[in-house]
């Protein structure tokens, strides 16, 4: 095993009286334990979350100016303009906010910028469309915080400006009518973990509760904020914020509300993601659902997503979720020959990875598909990753990292270099003139050498339990899934299991090894059934493990049935 193992240390006690006080397995205990999570009543609510300690709304800065300035525009008929992101969180926050104002019969448009054309964020381009447009408020979804000169424009045009966003806000923020978003320093919400839709949700939350104040309930049929969760839980778990607190208490009723009353666009996605819409789950979301979404912004334009989810008639939403099919389906190949090519680099040019980043660009890259192959290049060759597409003398692109790496922070001390970027510790977007690339592969590298070691760039597996064999069953498995759904600050648990051997191995496809496990020193013992995905070598793969690292799933094909998903051996 190529990983460096570390290994979780629950308080046996503690674990002892949890697995007694919920009546669960001793290793769903520990799991529940490790997650901060030590008390009896504490482990019930993570368990079966409910609405009930949802955080306040209008304990968000500026949520009492956002929503009395919308309700305004709605009373006298203001033209609203939503202008939203081209990911999955900005496409199902625009649809969330577009669809909730609907039912008022609000005076709206929404606009997603192109990606490539247009790129990230709200320009003063935009205001003077909007203008055009007779546009009087704006509402800006998952992006907007660093529109300054875009808000300035606006003010000109005599618009306002509300911008409801999660990004980090830099030192100077735009002078809108009002900002909400829970990063900024003087928000006491304590929501700062809130996806864009997330943010939008809240926002859809207190305007339903001012309205009907209001009494525009008395002219409308008050909404069920049930009917917005499933837009909520697929923006949330597409972009990767921690599923802790009130996203895991709403992911999980998204879920619900989308096996139970899926809107037609969704229903549509998870038929041509041929995905059973009765068993889905947070996989599901996020490498079916998520991707086909966010091909459209990558390979033709994210409006396509949001006309879907608005979507009302299922003989329309099936046109658009099959077109979306085939978009994801061109972007996974345009993103493996980038992968190739790369691979193939580094094959000829070892060193290429002597330093401790990989960047690399390239005039004949799409820049739209390069967080992808950064995501894969970066957990293969466990170092930072940055991909560019170079048009002209201008390189845009992408970036990803590894462990504890902030790479978005190593951007921000070569800004001088940049004309803009934007992200997060795991994941930046850059644009820069092409001349200074060789420039930042020095800055990059110096800040690199002199804030991390050759620790932080070791490929590292954490070990939530090591199992026997014997104690995998469908009731184990089952009470994982109550552990759901899985993403950042609750990840999907890891065990260990040792000396295995392979009672039988099927090749599936070209590199998938489908086996029967068995403890080798009990012949009679029980057997599992195991996968190990793109395995090169899986024709000559071991009849014997030492030691195998692996998830617990229950098949979606074989009904009671524990999987063991391989993740190294």
């Amino acid at each position: 095993m190529n990983s460096h193992l570390t290994y979780a240390t629950p308080d046996p006690e503690g674990v002892r009286l949890l697995s007694q006080g919920l009546g669960c397995h001793p290793v769903t205990a520990a799991l529940i334990w490790n997650r901060g999570f030590t008390s009896v009543e504490a482990a019930r609510f993570f368990l079966n979350p409910g609405f009930e300690h949802l955080t306040d709304p209008f304990s968000m800065k500026d949520m009492e100016k956002a929503v009395a300035r919308i309700h305004t525009a709605v009373v006298n008929k203001e033209k609203i303009l939503i202008f939203g992101d081209f990911d999955a969180d900005g496409v199902t926050a625009t649809a969330l906010i577009h669809d909730f104002l609907s039912t008022v019969d609000a005076d709206l448009t929404w606009y997603i910028p192109h990606r490539i054309k247009e790129g990230y964020g709200i320009s003063p381009d935009h205001i003077h469309m909007a203008a055009q447009w007779g546009v009087d408020l704006i509402i800006t979804v998952d992006c907007g915080i660093g529109g300054v000169d875009a808000v300035a424009a606006a003010a000109d045009e005599d618009m306002d400006v509300i911008i409801t966003d999660h990004h980090e806000p830099g030192l100077h923020l735009p002078v809108a009518y009002a900002i909400v978003n829970p990063k900024q320093p003087d928000c006491g919400s304590g929501l700062s973990f809130l996806a864009g839709v997330g943010v939008v949700f809240y926002l859809v939350m207190a305007l339903r509760k001012f309205f009907r104040e209001k009494g525009v309930w008395q002219l409308y049929p008050e909404p069920s904020l049930l009917d917005f969760l499933d837009l909520f839980a697929i923006g949330t778990i597409g972009d990767m914020v921690p599923l802790i607190d009130e996203n895991r208490v709403l992911c999980m009723a998204g879920i619900k509300q989308i096996k139970k009353k899926a809107r037609p666009g969704i229903q549509a996605l998870a038929k041509a993601a041929r995905i059973d819409i009765r068993q889905l789950d947070s996989d599901d979301i996020s490498f079916k659902l998520v991707p086909r979404i966010n091909a459209a912004g990558r390979i033709s334009h994210a409006r396509i997503c949001v006309s879907l989810l608005t979507c009302r008639e299922i003989s329309q939403a099936h046109k658009t979720a099959v077109l979306l099919d085939d978009l994801n389906a061109r972007r996974q190949t345009i993103e493996r020959e980038i992968v190739k090519n790369i691979e193939n680099r580094i094959l000829q040019d070892p060193s290429l990875l002597k330093d401790r980043l990989l960047l690399l660009w390239d005039s004949h890259w799409d820049p739209s598909v390069l967080g992808i192959a950064a995501s894969k290049l970066s957990k293969k060759y466990v170092c930072p990753v940055l991909l560019l597409g170079c048009n002209g003398d201008v390189a845009m692109g992408s970036g990803r990292s590894i462990n504890n790496i902030n790479i978005h922070q190593a951007l921000t001390e070569n800004a001088h270099l940049l004309k803009k970027f934007g992200g997060h510790a795991m994941a930046s977007g850059l644009t820069l003139a092409k001349d200074r690339l060789p420039e930042l592969v020095s800055g990059m590298n110096a800040h690199l050498k002199a804030h991390y070691t050759e620790t932080d760039f070791s490929k590292t597996l954490f070990i939530d339990a090591r199992i026997k064999l014997d104690e995998i069953s469908f009731d184990l498995a089952l009470e994982l899934d109550r552990l759901r759904p899985f993403g950042m600050a609750n990840p999907e648990p890891v065990f260990l299991s040792r000396r295995l051997r392979v009672v039988s191995s099927t090749i599936i496809g070209r590199s998938h090894r489908k086996m029967l496990l068995q403890h080798s020193d009990n012949a009679t013992g029980p057997v599992v059934e195991a996968f190990h995905f793109n395995v090169p070598e899986a024709q000559q793969g071991p009849a014997f493990y030492d030691q195998l690292a692996f998830r617990l799933k229950i098949s979606k094909f074989k009904a009671h049935t524990p999987q063991m998903i391989i993740e190294d051996v």
